[in-house]
């Protein structure tokens, strides 16, 4: 191996972990179909179990529902997010947009030091 070559757990590392069970293009599983539906069927069942059961138990199942739907919604896109090291890039230009921004105020900071540390060398040296 080269000095130029990574290693073998270089190229371990670089691996993403679901890259086998999912990749960037595949629709979320789960569409606004599967939601239309999911709660087409809850509120009939709520319906039912409030005509056909004790108001308490109807209540207890449609609140239990509701619940399960929401977590199914909010639950769509759970693996849709940037990586680590998309997240730490746009840290990065970030963090270098704001130096470059600052970079004026550092310069007069820095004058203002330097000016400061020459008038102290100056009393020092009477």
């Amino acid at each position: 191996m080269s000095p130029g070559e990574p290693g073998p757990e270089t190229a371990v590392r670089r691996t993403r972990i679901l890259a086998s069970v999912t990749t960037e293009k595949e629709p979320a599983a789960g569409g606004a179909n599967t939601i239309v539906l999911g709660g087409a069927v809850l509120t009939a069942a709520a319906v039912l179990t409030f005509l056909f059961l004790d108001p308490i138990l109807a209540a207890f199942l449609g609140i239990v529902g509701v619940t399960l739907l929401g977590i199914g919604i909010l639950s769509r896109d759970w693996d849709r997010h940037p990586t680590f090291e998309e997240r730490e890039l746009a840290r990065a230009r970030k963090r270098k947009d704001k130096w470059e921004r600052n970079a004026d105020a550092r310069a007069r900071d820095r004058a203002r030091w330097e000016s400061h540390q020459a008038r102290q060398a100056k009393k020092s040296g009477r």
